[in-house]
């Protein structure tokens, strides 16, 4: 009979309050506890969405130490859950202290059974839109752009340009430091091509020696040099009606960058060791870190090779630039590596979220990913320190240029950056803003910021 109700956990002492209480929640599948450890126990086990709690638990029911204690606990464990805090006269300045750690709101003792009857019902419907919130974003996965999780506005523009070169048939160029995400947008690229259902097929040109790379491109017959004991196709060959994405194409020999080249003008190759001219259709996407201009002007990179191959060029900003997106992907690793590594759900202090934000990340997005996993892993407690995470930050402020500009910029960037330190809760970053609802969803509007990530591949 209590498989549908909603969950509600009572954290009293008092055995004749608990009843009374169970008796005034009927409507929900209730469970109790007398003190904190039974409430953490029952925390972990029900998930319940919202929790009445009394300040004064054992050992210190004349006190409140017990009780914030337990409630920052709670929070620690389930920052969702809706705490609701009962409190005599008495304690008021404990309540308010309450609200400051996280607790939804609070309730004067003696209770009046009808209006905790109200503020329960309103914070079980606050739990569930957030919670729907949280899948309409989820739900996003099956999108093509769904592996780029970015609010910047700098991130938005390349998802959306490489949303309109997709159909195209233009080589591209994806250019950005190494940890951006170049192969990711590449996939996406393909996935939003008419090629999709075609091969995607990817070398990177730093990794294979100058002697092998040639034979791994455009494959070899049979007998071309000792070991050849069959016809192998290469990879250019092997992704014909698809795309071909050549990761770090900077590092390409010389002696192949002439053969990449006649390539793209006759779109024919000759395996090593034949002399048959095999045609090939496929969409060329590359990307590097290096500065191909810079290399072209050396003579390191063919320049006619250079303009070949960036029909389109896309640029990928740095994680430091990207205005929110520290907090945000790290709060999307560390869900992830949570479920992948069998961990109670933890969250971040608010000490850690700084270091997050003023940290510069030199390795971009594989960095990061590295060090939530490593924190993930090596945390003890329910949050995540920023000792756990190894890191020391180095900020370094803007300088402002006129005050329209300056106060535009910073409202933009105080938006998402509490949006992404709360992981896309909007009353929690209306809360944390100092604003209403009403008045953070204007704001969004006026700077045209979605309460859900960017969608990327």
């Amino acid at each position: 009979m209590t498989q549908n109700k909603m969950k509600m956990l009572i954290i009293e002492d008092d055995p004749g309050l608990q009843k009374q209480l169970r008796w005034c929640f009927d409507a929900y599948e209730v469970v109790v506890a007398g003190d904190r450890d039974a409430a953490l126990a029952q925390v972990r086990r029900h998930e319940p969405a919202v929790v009445t709690m009394d300040l004064g638990l054992p050992p210190d029911p004349d006190g409140a130490t017990e009780g914030l204690a337990t409630l920052r606990q709670i929070l620690a464990l389930a920052p969702d859950t809706k705490v609701i805090v009962l409190t005599g006269n008495q304690n008021h300045a404990h309540a308010v202290e309450a609200i400051g750690l996280g607790a939804y709101d609070f309730h004067q003792k003696p209770f009046d059974p009808e209006m905790l009857g109200l503020v329960v019902q309103r914070a079980f419907y606050l739990h569930a839109l957030q919670q729907e919130n949280r899948r309409m974003r989820q739900s996003q996965v099956d999108s093509p752009l769904s592996g780029v999780i970015s609010r910047d506005a700098g991130m938005q523009r390349v998802c959306r340009n490489i949303e309109k070169v997709a159909p195209t048939s233009a080589s591209v160029m994806v250019l950005g430091e190494s940890g951006t995400g170049k192969e990711v947008l590449a996939r996406a690229l393909h996935q939003l091509s008419p090629r999709a259902n075609q091969r995607f097929m990817a070398i990177n040109c730093a990794a294979i020696p100058e002697n092998l790379l040639e034979s791994e491109l455009f494959g070899y017959e049979k007998g071309a040099f000792t070991g050849a004991a069959k016809q192998t196709k290469g990879k250019v060959e092997l992704a014909h009606g698809g795309t071909f994405f050549l990761d770090e194409v900077g590092d390409l020999p010389m002696s192949l960058q002439a053969k990449l080249l006649r390539f793209l003008q006759e779109r024919v190759i000759e395996r090593v060791g034949g002399h048959e001219e095999i045609a090939v259709d496929v969409r060329i996407v590359c990307a590097t870190h290096q500065n191909l201009k810079a290399l072209s002007a050396s003579g390191r990179f063919r320049e006619d090779l250079y303009y070949r191959l960036s029909e389109i060029v896309v640029t990928i900003p740095p994680l430091r630039d990207r205005v929110g997106d520290a907090a945000l992907l790290a709060h999307h690793f560390k869900n992830k590596f949570c479920a992948q590594e069998s961990r109670p759900t933890l969250h971040f202090s608010q000490e850690a979220i700084g270091v997050i934000e003023s940290y510069p990340w030199p390795g971009n997005v594989r960095e990061m990913e590295n060090c939530i996993k490593r924190a993930i892993i090596m945390a003890d407690g329910p949050q995540i320190t920023a000792e756990d995470l190894g890191l020391s930050a180095s900020a370094e402020p803007e300088q402002p240029i006129n005050l329209r500009q300056v106060r535009d910029e910073a409202e933009y960037a105080a938006i998402v950056k509490a949006l992404a330190r709360v992981d896309g809760n909007i009353v929690r970053a209306a809360e944390l803003l100092g604003i209403s609802r009403p008045t953070l969803y204007d704001l969004m509007g006026r700077h045209a910021i979605k309460s859900a990530t960017a969608g990327g591949a």
